[in-house]
């Protein structure tokens, strides 16, 4: 017996002693990068285990571990996690943690709404701009500037202040669905986007996500190339702000302020931002000026409950670029501007009065403003409400010249009430099982006019109607964007040219279903919707005071997408896509010209058909992770309007239906951390978009009447123009010392083509590459090392590439070289883009 008890106390001790050899004990400080201060709180765990513990006051851990060696993972709410390798007792000394910009760790309100990629477990083809990079890039850029280091995006200037655009897949901007905060912001008429009307967005934006192809967007929008999420600032973590201050090229110079409160112990919150730029503009006679403002209320009465209103606008004006032939800048330079005119000495002109009144001139102020409501139902539903709002009130204002004198400035008016609502509901009906279902709602009044903005050398302009003979008009609309909103021409009588509303209402519910386990996951959504359209006349009618109303007409629409994802290993993911939208044509296209008729086009024009497929493979981790993705979109039954740029009796006007576009492409992304201070990453995408088949093409004379009959358009084969097909990209930033750090951007663009007539081919244009550096410091000051100074320069195109960016033309290549620029024959129109830019700025955080 006695043997029996000593060989079990042995046994016992041995496996003790055994115990105690395989445990480590691991020792460390955590703390934050960039302030230099502890992190107490944070989280220290074995990985593979619950064996964890938290920091004390000073940021310093002890962990006993369960193993002789392994990984412990840092991780801080906020901050990006570090897994890090243990082999015995170990003192890791000072263990660093960074801001984590992801979108996991931003607030969101109405999270249900906005459809970001990371809300499903199914991919799309995605990239996302964080807060860091938006506030160290972003500068003067308008948001297609920013995106252009993505696969598939380029990015068009176009010559003035908010005049640029972008294409992604080929597909321009009014076939790519843009939201802010979930609520959609393209035009209801036409789906156009103007960056002048948010030129302050990015001041305020925590991300900005670019969902390539069919996307995680579960409404009925316009997104046949894709969805961009702009998701700004609602309710901030902690108290804080930032004043910066920025200086560019040709005067430009941007002041700015920020301030948010945090919650406060009532659950209240409040945010604010107050900006103004200004500056002369690249292209000459381009100078504009804007403000932006910003006002974010949040309330969390509890956990169940967040509420948030938010109003921003971005009141501005700006001379616009006139357009002119490749030989015009050629002779004149990339900086010339056809459209201004000079010998003109008005006190009344925003220039101060000089001796050049600007041809065009971009006026507007289009407040938004929405309330959010989160409700946390039970531990497995939600829903996620957003009702919105905007009035724009502005004008495009022409120089109306004789003699090369400027007589007055003859607004173009585009005003509109705005009012929306979209909700979903969420519910996890089991572990793997997730339901979501919405509505989404649009009412819009479209107001559009011309009118007098200004009288130059005139006291009066004359006008006549069909109901009132000539008239006089006298009263000045005025050129100040807050005057504009404030003080619009209500009196039809002070109109001219055209005067017209419509009224577009949209209604449409959605759904999705999503399965997922451990290793597969799947969705299936789709949407219905209808939308109607009423025009009313008020000019061309028969008795004064008496409008003439449309017929009512509804089109009903939807979109089904489905995929799956297929985890292959902890780090390799494969998803397919598929969809198809019946999609409502834009309201500009449904009548026999788009000013002055209330007809209908006969036949009407029919929803257009899309269909897409896409597949990609994901490979994660640290150090290197990449996103390769393949895409084929068929666009049928387009219908296009264009002109050929005459005017008065010289005007004909073309309408092309049954276009048909195919766009299939490959884009791979990769993301490099050779080390702790380096970040290398690129990208290449290779498309091939044509259009395919025969079209139909009608014409029109300037009151909207057929001119002949419809006459076959071949265009089977013909490239599709405006982006370029081949698009490459490395970025990289390394960090030379702590808060010092050194970026650089190169992007090519290949098998670029113009747009164009259908009538003819387009033209390939010339390649070309252009490359971007950035320099950042972040300064810590204060007593506790809790506020900073930041300092950053931005240099665009370094070296000073000459490139041209768009080409509107099918003129073929002369015989004679002289006529060409690079190939291209200079009787075309075309724009190049901007040389060396710059911009510093100083901003101060607290």
């Amino acid at each position: 017996m006695k043997r029996t008890t000593h060989f079990l106390m042995c046994a016992v001790v041995l496996l003790f002693s055994t115990v105690l050899m395989a445990q480590s004990t691991i020792t460390g400080t955590v703390i934050d990068v960039e302030l230099n201060t502890p992190l107490p709180g944070a989280n220290i765990v074995e990985k593979g285990t619950s064996n964890g513990t938290t920091t004390d006051f000073n940021g310093n851990f002890t962990l006993q571990t369960q193993a002789s060696s392994g990984q412990i993972v840092v991780s801080f709410v906020g901050y990006s996690s570090l897994t890090i390798k243990f082999n015995g007792d170990t003192n890791l000394g000072t263990v660093n943690l960074s801001a984590d910009n992801s979108l996991e760790e931003i607030v969101i309100t109405a999270s249900g709404v906005i459809d970001l990629a990371e809300d499903r477990k199914t991919p799309v083809a995605v990239s996302t701009i964080k807060a860091n990079e938006i506030r160290e890039k972003a500068a003067n850029w308008d948001l297609p500037e920013l995106l252009k280091s993505t696969p598939s995006v380029q990015n068009i200037k176009a010559g003035g202040f908010g005049d640029g655009a972008m294409f992604l897949r080929g597909f321009d901007q009014t076939n790519t669905a843009f939201l802010l905060n979930g609520q959609p912001i393209n035009g209801m008429e036409d789906g156009k986007m103007y960056w002048s009307n948010w030129s302050g967005v990015l001041d305020v934006a925590n991300a900005v996500q670019v969902q390539r192809g069919l996307g995680a967007s579960k409404l009925a929008i316009s997104s046949v190339g894709g969805t961009v999420n702009i998701v700004t600032k609602t309710i901030d973590r902690k108290e804080g702000g930032f004043l910066q201050q920025l200086i560019g090229n040709d005067n430009y110079t941007k002041t700015t302020a920020y301030y948010s409160t945090g919650v406060n112990e009532k659950g209240w919150s409040f945010s604010a931002m107050l900006g103004h730029w200004q500056g002369d503009g690249y292209v000459d006679y381009t100078d504009g000026q804007g403000q932006t403002y910003f006002l974010s209320v949040g309330y969390q009465p509890n956990d169940n409950n967040i509420l948030n209103f938010l109003v921003t606008g971005a009141p501005q004006w700006h001379a616009v670029a006139g357009s002119g032939s490749i030989g015009d800048f050629v002779e004149n330079g990339r900086r010339y501007n056809s459209w201004n005119f000079s010998g003109v000495n008005s006190p009344n002109t925003l220039n101060g009065g000089g001796n050049v009144y600007p041809g065009g001139r971009n006026i507007y102020h289009k407040p938004v403003a929405n309330l959010t409501w989160d409700l946390s139902i039970n531990d497995k539903s939600s829903l996620s409400t957003v009702l919105y709002g905007s009035m724009g009130r502005g004008s495009f204002a022409q120089s109306i010249a004789s003699s090369g004198n400027v007589l007055y400035a003859r607004g173009s008016n585009n005003n509109h009430n705005w009012y929306g609502l979209v909700a979903n509901y969420n519910n996890e009906l089991s572990e793997n099982l997730n339901f979501n279902v919405g509505a989404d709602a649009r009412f819009y009044n479209g107001i559009h006019f011309r009118d007098v903005r200004e009288l130059i050398m005139l006291e009066s302009v004359s006008a006549s109607s069909g109901y009132n003979g000539d008239y006089e008009l006298t009263r000045e609309g005025g050129i100040n964007p807050w005057t504009v909103f404030f003080n619009p021409n209500t009196d039809h009588s002070q109109r001219f040219g055209y005067d017209y509303e419509e009224q577009i209402n949209y209604a449409g519910i959605f759904g999705q279903l999503e399965y997922s386990n451990d290793n597969l996951s799947a969705f299936f959504q789709g949407a219905v919707s209808t939308q109607s359209h009423v025009r009313t006349e008020f000019l061309n009618v028969q008795q004064e005071g008496v409008s003439e109303e449309s017929d009512k007409v509804n089109n009903p629409g939807f979109n089904l997408k489905t995929g799956l994802a297929y985890t292959l290993a902890e780090n390799h993911k494969i998803f397919a896509n598929a969809g198809y939208y019946s999609r409502q044509p834009f309201h500009d296209v449904l009548f026999r010209n788009n000013r002055g008729s209330n007809e209908y086009l006969m036949p009407e024009v029919e929803n257009e058909k899309i269909t897409g497929f896409e597949a990609g493979y994901q490979l994660g981790g640290q150090a290197f992770s990449a996103n390769l993705n393949v895409y084929h979109t068929t666009w049928d039954n387009r219908t296009l309007l264009s002109d050929n740029g005459e005017q008065d009796d010289d005007y004909i006007g073309f309408q092309t239906q049954g276009v048909k576009q195919v766009h299939m492409g490959v884009e791979l992304e990769v993301f490099t951390r050779p080390c702790d201070q380096l970040r290398l990453n690129g990208f290449v995408s290779i498309g091939d978009w044509t259009f395919k088949g025969d079209a139909s093409q009608r014409s029109f004379d300037q009151d909207g009447d057929e001119i002949g009959s419809a006459t076959a358009v071949e265009i089977d084969g013909f490239n599709v123009g405006g982006a370029a097909q081949f698009t490459a990209g490395v970025n990289a930033n390394y960090e030379i010392l702590p808060r010092f750090s050194v970026d650089g951007a190169w992007n090519m663009y290949d098998d670029f083509f113009s747009t164009g007539s259908l009538e003819e081919p387009t033209l390939e244009l010339p390649s070309y590459d252009t490359v971007d550096v950035g320099l950042s410091y972040k300064m810590l000051v204060g007593d506790n090392k809790q506020n900073s100074l930041q300092f950053r320069v931005n240099v665009n195109n370094v070296f000073d590439e000459v490139y041209l960016e768009s080409v509107n033309g099918n003129e073929a290549a002369s015989a004679n070289p002289s006529e060409n620029y690079k190939g291209v024959n200079m009787s075309n129109t075309g724009r190049f883009g901007y040389g060396r830019t710059w911009n510093v700025s100083m901003r101060f955080n607290f």
